[in-house]
């Protein structure tokens, strides 16, 4: 007989509880278990993430990516659009400011600028005018009576005081754009490169068009550069043929572009390599080879009994004027030089007024083709009322003819009297203003170029190179005209009509 206990019906029902509680905390538990080592799995298993930072890369606008982008920089001041770069650049000058314009630049480096500026006193301390449509900027550092030629309204002001016109600015714009079109591929003009390179930076640099310049920076780089190429191949002569005697005329323009294009790259802090040097190299060989007689000679003949000429003497007093600008020299390395070159030039002057070639004598059926060029002189350098001045203003009231379809055309002899008689003022510069204004704007053509001058007859003046239609005359005429019309805001009068 066995004995069985049995529960009541209160500990079977508790009992069924526990198992019930029992199998769900199992299952929880055995969830749990396969959750965690499925998460220890995961984490053994899978491969490692690595987290890293994109490195972004900066590209020196304009070069090649794969090639290492050299230190020597031209800094701008400003952005401007870029234009399509040369096949015939080889380097970058690089910018702080994003540009596709690639620029050729010398095998060189360049030293640290001077930021002196020569002293601002006197006539042709000006310069020009702007960057065609009043942008650019970066002119701040230059001073007011220079700003106001930097932009398009003050030069429209100036041209309503000075007798110009808003036609004048159009003109000269027109110019610059078919230069800026016929620009070879390595920056310079025709082939009579150096001279005519010379004659298109002027004219760029006189409306104020620098590297910085929005339509024209480009054009300008490339002559600056070019011409910095044959000063520094050259240890500082520039010309195309140093066979050639005449070759101090090509270098004293060129020395005269390289030396304005220097103060301005200084003043606004473009850096151009090897600029300064090049500069410097060319306006030392105008100081140290001129010739006894105050003047400069073919060949840089020294010794000579010619003893040069008005003609040549003028642009390199022009050229050493451009250079005491830059702060380069110390200023008194030009006081001797000059007055020995203005007492040259006095020399050449009659009792009339008029200047003359080689000798105070009319050349030939000519006449005095210098006397503008006399006053000039005498003027950029601080004299403006010197006898020399007065005379010759007075000879030109009396004797100046200017049509442009008869032989009295001669531009040359007009580029500098437009330059000397605005610097008088006052009626004598009115009347001079009324003989040639408007015969520069009827005789542009529509691409910017100027028509022959003479109307078939020979110009009445010395060696009128810029007659005919070769492409270095249509070049010289169209930069001379340009040169004319860009003296209403380029230069500040400095003496009124005073005698």
């Amino acid at each position: 007989m066995s004995l069985h206990a049995q529960l009541s019906p209160e500990a079977q029902a508790r009992l069924a509880a526990q198992q019930r509680n029992s199998t769900i905390t199992s299952i929880i538990i055995s969830l749990l278990v396969v959750t965690l080592i499925g998460i220890i799995l995961l984490f053994l298993l899978l491969p490692p993430v690595d987290n890293f930072t994109p490195e972004i890369v900066s590209y020196q606008s304009g070069a090649d990516d794969k090639e290492k982008v050299t230190k020597r920089e031209m800094t701008r001041a400003v952005e401007r659009k870029p234009s399509a770069p040369s096949s015939s650049m080889a380097k970058v000058i690089a910018a702080n400011t994003s540009s596709t314009t690639a620029v050729p630049v010398p095998e060189i480096d360049v030293p640290d600028p001077s930021m002196d500026f020569g002293n601002g006193d006197d006539f042709g301390d000006g310069w020009g005018s702007g960057d065609g449509e009043g942008g650019g900027g970066g002119f701040g550092s230059i001073p007011a009576t220079m700003r106001e030629r930097c932009s398009r309204d003050d030069r429209l002001n100036r041209l309503a005081k000075n007798g110009g016109n808003e036609k004048c600015e159009e003109a000269v714009m027109s110019s610059l754009r078919w230069l800026k079109k016929t620009q070879n591929k390595d920056g310079s003009w025709t082939d009579q490169k150096v001279a005519m390179t010379g004659f298109a930076l002027l004219a760029f640099l006189g409306h104020c068009e620098t590297p910085n310049s929005e339509e024209f920076g480009d054009a300008v780089t490339r002559a600056i550069v070019y011409l910095v190429n044959v000063s520094m191949k050259n240890g500082g002569k520039m010309a195309d043929d140093f066979k050639d005697r005449h070759w101090p005329y090509e270098h004293s323009i060129a020395t005269y572009a390289l030396g304005e294009a220097a103060t301005f790259c200084i003043k606004l802090g473009i850096n151009i390599p090897k600029l300064n040097d090049a500069t410097k190299k060319s306006g030392d060989w105008i100081l140290e080879h001129q010739h006894s007689s105050g003047a400069w000679d073919y060949d840089y003949d020294m010794s000579g009994k010619r003893g040069g000429d008005t003609s040549i003497a003028l642009w390199h007093i022009q050229a050493l004027k451009a250079c005491k600008h830059t702060g380069l020299w110390e200023e008194k390395t030009f006081t001797s030089p000059i007055r020995e070159s203005l007492e040259y030039l006095k020399s050449k002057q009659s009792s009339d007024g008029g200047v003359g070639y080689t000798a105070p004598k009319p050349h030939g059926e000519k006449g005095f083709t210098m006397t503008g060029g006399g006053m000039l002189a005498f003027q950029m350098w601080g004299k403006s009322h010197d006898s020399v001045v007065r005379k010759g203003s007075r000879y030109i009231q009396k004797n100046a003819k200017f049509d442009w379809n008869t032989a009295d055309s001669d531009l040359y002899r007009h580029y500098y009297h437009a330059q000397a008689m605005i610097n008088r003022g006052g009626k004598e510069w009115d009347n001079y203003n009324n003989m040639f204004r408007d015969q520069l704007l009827n005789n542009q053509n529509k691409d910017g170029t100027y028509k022959n001058v003479g109307g078939g007859a020979k110009v009445n003046g010395v060696a009128a190179r810029f007659q005919g239609g070769s492409e270095v005359a249509v070049h010289y005429r169209t930069c001379l005209a340009t040169f004319m019309l860009e003296v209403y805001y380029r230069f500040l009068p400095a003496t009124g009509s005073k005698h």
